[in-house]
């Protein structure tokens, strides 16, 4: 059994090894274009991070608060490295998130889903949104999941 800690990351401190996380999973493996990697969005989103017990990085994911009415946010960039995927770490980033979320008060959160992992988000609650489209050349699938406080 993997054994592996989440913590919050903080983006001026660990811009370092979210970007080593992100550029390995979907600029490297997927073949997304860097430039389509990057935003401003990172400076002030609620970022996570996960730590195998060597302390490397091996996963991270991010949450937005939406410019829409009400309280939503929206989690994205969820990425594990290859070697630990099916071991728990993106159920524990999600969670984090979730927890996050909760913390800030969203009554909702939404993501853009690659089509290959709808059923990890399903499981963990989310439905799907409208129909399948493609982001930066990837078919996605919008889903959402409603937060009990």
């Amino acid at each position: 059994m993997l054994s592996f800690t989440i913590r919050r990351a903080l983006w001026e401190a660990d811009e370092p090894l979210i970007r080593g996380v992100r550029e390995a999973v979907f600029v490297r493996e997927q073949r997304i274009p860097v430039e389509l990697e990057w935003d401003d969005a990172d400076a002030s989103a609620t970022h996570v991070l996960a730590f195998a017990e060597n302390g490397e990085a091996i996963g991270t994911g991010r949450l937005l608060p939406s410019g829409h009415i009400g309280h939503i946010g929206h989690i994205g960039r969820m990425a594990v490295l290859r070697a630990y995927r099916g071991q728990g770490v993106g159920r524990a980033l999600l969670a984090a998130l979730l927890d996050a979320a909760r913390a800030n008060g969203h009554a909702e959160v939404t993501l853009s889903a690659q089509t290959q992992v709808i059923g990890f988000y399903q499981r963990m609650g989310f439905l799907p949104v409208g129909e399948v489209y493609r982001e930066a050349g990837i078919p996605h699938q919008r889903m959402r999941l409603g937060l009990s406080r």
